[in-house]
């Protein structure tokens, strides 16, 4: 099917024909900008069979994955209103756009489809960095995430050891994979208006984890790490007798967590178990 922008309307008309009531609740900022879609769906080059949106609301995202890829796209989103909001595509990509009314938050997303699978998504602020998480356990069913979050968290996503923005997040996910700026998003792209920018970023994942230690273990020890970031190791780790395990690595108990490099926390998650 080819694509023609004069056989769909306006993002502003599928908001205003169906009647949408925006619910703040779910972190719904839509983007209206379609040559903005174009461009974050262009970053990605793979040719995937399965591609995932999450979040879909009045399909601008959408449009620009059924014009620029060729697999079946599966567009999740909590809101019914979805089904509404997306029916003028579904008329014309019917074979080739599932539409799935559910929480993303909750819905094992690598299980659909089949490899090669990405996600392309303008992720709700309130929720990103939890389904980040819960995706990041399951990455070796995706081949790359293409993602916008709230600025400061995809700084947090992308930051190396001695940043500000450096902790658990930054940890989990370039242990697994790749992760790269793109560009950043002016909040005049999307209705309503968000107060904060956002920035789009991909994750392209690793062919194996940097260091082999166990999801739970560095999570946990990475939320008791930069729960007292201001604090020294020593003092943030006393509960795991980090002192200890931190001189038997030959690490300073007197450094703090951004300091560590993510080995060095697998090294430390690892003994922990010795403890």
């Amino acid at each position: 099917m080819v694509y023609k922008n004069s056989n769909l309307p306006s993002i502003q008309d599928v908001l205003k024909k169906n009647n949408i009531k925006i619910n703040k609740s779910l972190g719904q900022n839509f983007l209206f900008d379609l040559n903005l879609t174009d461009k974050i769906v262009n970053q990605s080059k793979l040719t995937t069979s399965t591609i995932i949106e999450i979040g879909s609301g009045p399909g601008s995202l959408t449009r620009s994955i059924l014009k620029n890829k060729t697999g079946i796209v599966y567009a999740i989103d909590k809101d019914a209103q979805s089904d509404k909001m997306l029916s003028d595509l579904k008329g014309i990509y019917a074979e080739r756009l599932n539409i799935i009314i559910d929480d993303a938050l909750n819905y094992p997303i690598w299980k659909l489809g089949k490899a090669p699978r990405e996600v392309i998504a303008n992720l709700p602020y309130n929720v990103g960095t939890k389904m980040l998480i819960n995706w990041l356990k399951h990455i070796g069913k995706f081949d790359m995430l293409t993602l916008m979050f709230q600025k400061e968290v995809a700084n947090r996503i992308v930051a190396k050891p001695g940043s500000k923005y450096y902790g658990r997040l930054s940890i989990l996910t370039n242990w697994l994979t790749k992760s790269v700026k793109l560009f950043d998003v002016s909040s005049d792209a999307f209705i309503p208006k968000p107060k904060v920018k956002s920035t789009v970023i991909q994750l392209k994942p690793l062919s194996k984890p940097l260091y082999e230690v166990s999801f739970e273990s560095l999570e946990k020890l990475t939320q008791l790490a930069f729960s007292q970031r201001r604090k020294m190791l020593k003092s943030s780790l006393k509960q795991i007798n980090g002192k200890k395990i931190l001189e038997n690595l030959n690490i300073s108990p007197n450094l703090r967590p951004e300091n560590l490099s993510i080995i060095d926390f697998c090294r430390i998650a690892e003994k922990a178990k010795e403890f």
